[in-house]
């Protein structure tokens, strides 16, 4: 199990990835504000590198329930002065998280790696266009709607097939628009557009999720579904649930796990690895 960026080819089989989630927005769900300061959000993101952090993925823009739009030159604004520094001081894979092709564009030519796009590259038309011509890695995501409606009574079926099926589908038309398989990851997309319920039927179902082998990337850090199982309202009591989740996401075959806290779900990570596969 691969994935290609750039001119890297990074062997996933039995060691999987941290992307550590550098926001850098005044109205993220769980460190608004905090890192909204370009110099703040560089030392952050470097002490998440020497914690553990394979990826840096830079968001600009909040996709928490009910999250308002930004618009591009926002998000330009927020996002560059980042990316460049990092890029200046590391070698670092650095993604891009947004819904916006200029943007993921822009981050491109200041050194980005990734794109990682909640809508699956289907929010913006020239989204497909640029990851056919760019050589980045690319992670697309399953969302019903928008941020902004996605958790108005989402519906299934059978949220496990209907996850897959959509997962299958992305697959399908990026590589029909000319970009390589071993470029993509994919996301299921737990808490955007779920219920309790249906983001803990698809951890109990993981790897039917693993679509023609390619990564499966798994992102519930301090998310509110934790918040609802062990009936706690507190940000802080989502540390130690969210490093449980790390490990369960990884022995059930994901690949890339997004975290807030770096350190101890890297240890939780290589920990569950050496179970699997050997020290």
């Amino acid at each position: 199990m691969t994935w290609r960026i750039g001119t890297r080819t990074l062997d996933l089989t039995s060691r999987g990835l941290i992307m550590g989630i550098v926001n850098v927005t005044p109205d993220s769900f769980s460190d608004g504000g905090r890192f909204a300061d370009p110099g703040r959000a560089v030392e952050h993101a470097l002490a998440m590198v020497a914690d553990g952090a394979d990826i840096l993925d830079i968001g600009g823009e909040s996709t928490r329930p009910g999250a308002e739009p930004v618009g591009e030159a926002e998000e330009l604004r927020r996002v560059l002065p980042v990316i460049r520094a990092l890029r200046s001081q590391s070698q670092v894979l650095i993604s891009i998280d947004t819904m916006k092709a200029s943007v993921a564009r822009a981050a491109l030519d200041a050194g980005a790696d990734i794109i990682n796009d909640v809508t699956g590259l289907r929010g913006d038309a020239a989204m497909v266009r640029l990851a056919a011509e760019a050589d980045c890695g690319l992670v697309a995501m399953h969302m019903i709607g928008d941020p902004q409606t996605m958790q108005n009574e989402p519906h299934y079926e059978n949220v496990v097939a209907e996850v897959r099926g959509y997962l299958e589908d992305r697959l399908r038309v990026l590589t029909s628009a000319g970009i390589a398989p071993e470029r993509i990851v994919l996301d299921p997309g737990l808490c955007f557009g779920k219920t309790l319920e249906h983001n803990l039927t698809l951890l109990r179902h993981l790897p039917e999720l693993v679509v023609d082998g390619r990564p499966l990337l798994i992102g519930v850090s301090r998310k509110s579904m934790i918040g609802k199982v062990i009936h706690s309202t507190h940000m802080a009591d989502r540390y130690w649930p969210t490093i449980a989740l790390t490990a369960h996401a990884r022995e059930h075959g994901a690949r890339i796990i997004r975290v807030h806290d770096v350190k101890p779900n890297a240890q939780a990570l290589r920990m569950t690895e050496a179970i699997l596969h050997g020290a």
